[in-house]
């Protein structure tokens, strides 16, 4: 056998070989766009964890059971989808990017939110001061 056929044999079972399910779709997947919601949430939550565990404490939340609540699933659900998904890693991969440019953009969102809080800010702060710089003014104008 020659090496071009021998290649080619080994190329065409590889991809014989990706395109293989490695395991059944399970009964009530999470959808692909629900996934990416619940993934992003729980990114947030592990972050929020690991800052503010007092705030979780306090209010008796667990995170982790809060985002399946919110998006209506349990953790078997969660586990057996996510599994289903990590067998097919084009599909996965696909999810997590999804996953990171919704998180770029809710981060991008709260930067504006924020810059534009602290504009509001020193308008205010400005304001206040023109008042005051005004009204110092019409004292001294005041004076004799």
């Amino acid at each position: 056998m020659s090496v071009k056929k021998g290649l080619f044999i080994t190329v065409v079972l590889t991809i014989c070989a990706c395109g293989e399910k490695l395991m059944e779709k399970p009964e009530g997947l999470i959808p692909k766009e629900k996934m990416v919601a619940v993934l992003a949430d729980m990114a947030i939550v592990n972050s929020a964890k690991g800052t503010n565990i007092g705030f979780f404490r306090d209010y008796d939340i667990e995170p982790t059971m809060f985002v399946f609540e919110k998006h209506g699933i349990d953790s078997v659900l969660f586990v057996t989808s996510d599994r289903y998904y990590a067998s097919l890693p084009v599909e996965y991969e696909a999810i997590y990017t999804e996953v990171e440019l919704l998180l770029t953009n809710w981060e991008n969102e709260l930067k504006e939110t924020k810059k534009l809080g602290d504009s509001l800010r020193r308008i205010e702060l400005e304001s206040k001061q023109k008042l005051k710089d005004s009204t110092l003014q019409k004292v001294n104008d005041s004076l004799p």
